[in-house]
């Protein structure tokens, strides 16, 4: 028998079995993962990688202890990201979103079964914590027709049996997203279903050791391809022909390169689309002497979001005195309200106790002052004291946690704004803020 070059070819033949982050160290990795390029780049940072079947069970443990403290059978989730934090596996994950085709179920035992697309059971072997793999979870229009109900029925037999086998009946049930007919046919099975969503983002809120490793290297990728994407923008800026599309095509090609995934929203803009905020990027031609601001909202390496924003002056002319006055205005803001950042501190008096921004400010000032951030955007969501609901975030911080902290800065009727991010680890004492992105000096009044 013929044994090919493509069967024994290895990632990197002077690490032995295994990689850095305790993956198998060969070309057949199923689960999305870092490349060479960003292996290498994190050696040459001084960076510890993640192990990645240790944090993988951590997420599968934290799962069970909230499944169980709530005195659930189970939680049932659809989530692309919740499946993907509880097995680190993936499959399609934006047409994901929209056509929910897969669904995870873990039993209060910590009995773990994926239902998958039909053809793609394999995506989760990898991963023996995972302990079957399914199909039948696609309960939407496109996929079933007129006889979605059958299906769901089918799927919801499913897990009442698997409830009996592994937690004893018991029929309350946490659901994170589900479509309409897979929740009416689980009720009709006897299940009381629960806030699955609150269990989840609980779980996700307090990352690992492992988690935290991984968040640092995805941090520096991510900051690696943020630098190019500027290197790009202040060569070609002044030369008349270059769009907004591509100076962010460069932080999708980057990211991408780097084995990161993809970027949630297209929030890059230039010149006096900056106000109001956002605006998407578009065709439109940055101009030479004009602001360029973006938030990064980018999932990377390892499925870790990296949350960051920054605004830079693009030009041969110094800014205009009001843009340098915004920008020191949003870095005083944020690196003010990152100082009461430390475990113990309530929600609420992260809202009540902060910087506050001029008037001229106000109105179109961020969503909200900080949010969590693991796998995207997560709980919790701090707001500004105006936007406060009484009782929505009524909990403590804690370490383990990750929070960015939020700036834009808006002149109301104005022609630019400033945006402004940094994402920062509660820790057991205070906080770490893992953005070392440096703040544009021509904006800050340095240059």
């Amino acid at each position: 028998m013929n044994t090919h070059f493509r069967d024994t070819r290895k990632i990197d033949p002077n690490r032995g079995a295994l990689l850095g982050d305790n993956t198998p160290n060969d070309q057949d990795r199923v689960e999305i993962g870092p490349t060479q390029l960003a292996f290498r780049e994190w050696q040459a940072a001084g960076l510890i990688l993640p192990n990645l079947p240790r944090m993988r069970e951590y997420r599968w443990n934290r799962l069970v202890q909230h499944v169980t403290e709530r005195g659930y059978g189970g939680i049932l989730m659809f989530d692309p990201l919740n499946i993907r934090y509880a097995t680190d596996s993936t499959n399609m994950q934006l047409w994901n979103t929209h056509n929910p085709f897969r669904a995870l179920l873990i039993c209060a035992d910590g009995y773990m079964v994926m239902w998958d697309y039909k053809n793609s059971p394999f995506l989760s072997q990898f991963n023996p914590l995972v302990r079957e793999q399914r199909s039948g979870a696609d309960l939407f229009y496109f996929d079933r027709g007129d006889k979605v109900d059958v299906a769901a029925d089918k799927f919801s037999n499913e897990v009442r049996q698997l409830i009996q086998e592994h937690s004893g009946g018991n029929k309350r049930l946490g659901v994170d997203k589900i479509m309409l007919h897979g929740l009416r046919a689980l009720e009709a099975q006897g299940f009381d279903i629960m806030e699955g969503e609150e269990l989840t983002e609980k779980a996700r809120s307090i990352k690992g050791p492992d988690e935290i490793l991984a968040m640092r290297c995805a941090s520096h990728a991510c900051e690696t391809a943020v630098a190019e994407m500027e290197r790009v923008a202040r060569r070609d800026v002044p030369h008349n022909n270059l769009s907004e599309d591509d100076i962010w095509a460069v932080l999708h090609a980057e990211n991408i390169r780097r084995g990161g995934e993809w970027i949630e929203t297209r929030l890059l803009t230039s010149g006096p689309r900056t106000n109001p905020w956002f605006q998407e990027c578009g065709g439109r031609i940055v101009q030479n002497n004009e602001i360029v601001a973006f938030d990064t909202d980018l999932v990377g390496s390892y499925g870790i979001c990296v949350d960051i924003s920054r605004t830079w002056w693009i030009g041969d002319e110094p800014p205009r005195a009001d843009m340098v006055y915004a920008m020191q205005h949003a870095h005083e803001h944020i690196m003010t309200n990152m100082e009461m950042l430390k475990p113990g501190v309530h929600m609420r008096d992260l809202s009540l106790n902060t910087h506050t921004l001029d008037p001229a400010f106000q109105k179109g000032k961020y969503g909200c002052l900080m949010h969590g951030v693991g796998l995207c955007d997560e709980w919790p969501l701090i707001a500004y004291p105006d936007q406060l609901v009484d009782g929505a975030y009524d909990y403590h911080l804690e370490p383990g946690m990750v929070l960015c902290v939020e700036a834009l800065v808006s002149p109301e009727g104005g022609d630019f704004s400033i945006k402004l991010e940094d994402q920062v680890l509660i820790t057991e004492d205070g906080f770490e803020n893992l953005t070392k992105y440096p703040f544009d000096p021509a904006l800050m009044g340095q240059a």
